[in-house]
């Protein structure tokens, strides 16, 4: 993994900038407010509307599914929408929309520079992850990785198509992960990658307006008829968007425990999560599972995921949340290395 040149060693690390969300993970609130911290900001259609007018039935190249008897979790094969649009349109638009955040952050000095502890760390349990994600996506074999720590005090992070990843110094620092936690939410940040979501919303969303469209017409429908199609529209792909977020739970449950990180740190991951998270609206109107919903879905998959994290080689160095002094991580575990805070 790589991440964008640092500013000069004399700029100090600001945690505190507003950065604006590239456009793929732009904000997106839903009526009530969004309860889930890092969810709350997820509306991967955003700033590509015009990448309708490239879509194309044979746009994308074929990857196989999963072998149906495999060890770990069971997801099933990947949605057909996915291939209405070109894998390596919304890579592109991906790696220039990071660039850009990379350059924002840069030029409020809140990049993190290459030595920074913290994002030694990430870097640290990104390679660990790596090896483990070509089995979900043959394409993942030839993305540019990128991992950067923004200095935002917002609880976020992202893994936008093409592997580029990022972490907000918020979730690190207002939550104190340890590294099982961290683990657990690359590993599902970079199962949405991997598993192509944003290309599969937008292959639906074209569909959706394509019939809404026609709809529309043949029953003679204004414009204030269309809008309430609309609004139909979008509750009916609020449920791809659970499915995905659940989807994504599991790929990461696998991800992390493949890397040598405790699977049982999702549950206190959204323990924590669900702490942070004040006024959640009702499961129904939302794109993202509840958390005691996400923790029982966590837990009944433990056991698949359980056998691969004991035969796993362990990590050798462990990391702390920033501020924990080295040699006092939470999380920790006796033997395995050197606890490194930031």
């Amino acid at each position: 993994m790589s991440h964008h040149p640092a500013p000069a060693a004399d700029c100090l690390f600001r945690t505190d900038a507003e950065l604006p969300l590239p456009a793929l993970v732009a904000a997106r609130r839903h009526a009530g407010g969004c309860a889930c911290p890092l969810h709350a900001r997820r509306r991967v259609m955003g700033g590509l509307a015009g990448a309708s007018a490239g879509l194309a039935l044979g746009g994308a190249a074929m990857w196989p599914a999963l072998a149906q008897a495999r060890e770990g979790v069971d997801v099933g094969p990947r949605s057909k929408a996915a291939d209405l649009v070109p894998a390596d349109q919304i890579e592109r638009a991906a790696s220039q929309q990071y660039g850009q955040l990379v350059q924002q952050a840069r030029a409020k000095n809140a990049l993190a520079l290459s030595g920074h502890p913290q994002l030694v760390r990430l870097n640290y349990i990104a390679e660990r992850i790596r090896p483990f994600c070509n089995e979900w996506n043959p394409r993942a074999q030839g993305w540019r990785w990128e991992v950067n720590l923004l200095g935002s005090k917002e609880l976020n992070a992202f893994c936008m198509p093409g592997g580029k990843i990022a972490f907000y110094w918020g979730i690190l620092t207002q939550l104190q992960l340890n590294d099982d936690e961290v683990a657990m939410i690359m590993g599902h940040e970079t199962a949405h990658a991997l598993r192509e979501h944003a290309r599969e919303r937008m292959g639906k969303q074209s569909l959706t307006q394509l019939g809404i469209g026609l709809g529309a017409a043949i029953l003679g429908l204004g414009s204030a008829g269309r809008q309430l199609a609309d609004m139909g529209g979008q509750l009916l792909t609020l449920k791809y968007s659970r499915d995905d977020e659940t989807e994504a739970d599991l790929v990461g449950l696998e991800l992390a425990a493949r890397a040598g990180y405790d699977p049982g740190a999702g549950l206190t991951l959204w323990q924590k999560m669900e702490e942070a998270s004040k006024g959640a609206p009702p499961q129904f109107l939302s794109t993202h599972p509840s958390s005691p919903t996400r923790m029982r879905t966590i837990e009944q998959n433990l056991p698949k995921v359980q056998p691969l994290f004991e035969r796993a080689p362990k990590p050798e160095r462990r990391f702390g949340p920033p501020g924990v002094p080295a040699g006092a991580a939470s999380g920790a575990a006796a033997g395995t290395g050197r606890a490194n805070g930031g």
